[in-house]
């Protein structure tokens, strides 16, 4: 489970980040609710996969979610760039990701 738990965190961290861009330097309420409500579940989840994940796998791979997550969000609806050296680079944050996953 702690595996599971660690993937919903990650998802979970790419919606605060969102909310973030979104709140303005947390001047506008509801986005900057929203974010401080993700914040806390997504660290919630990050904490429970801890139990059976060792830290610094558990972290690594929940901010590796998390970017993987965030840059493909930009790079399909914030107009970024999706140039091949960016893809390359999502990648080898993927096959890092795999690599703490199956190495263990």
């Amino acid at each position: 489970m702690g595996w599971v738990y660690l993937a919903i965190a990650g998802l979970i961290e790419c919606g605060w980040a969102i909310g973030l861009k979104y709140s303005d330097g947390f001047t506008r309420l509801w986005p900057s609710v929203i974010s401080a409500v993700l914040i806390v579940v997504s660290l919630g989840l990050l904490s429970l996969a801890m139990r059976t994940i060792p830290v610094g796998t558990a972290y690594a791979a929940w901010s590796g979610i998390g970017a993987v997550a965030l840059a493909s969000y930009g790079i399909i609806f914030l107009g970024e760039s999706g140039s091949f050296v960016r893809i390359l680079c999502i990648f080898l944050i993927v096959t890092g990701l795999a690599g703490l996953k199956f190495f263990e």
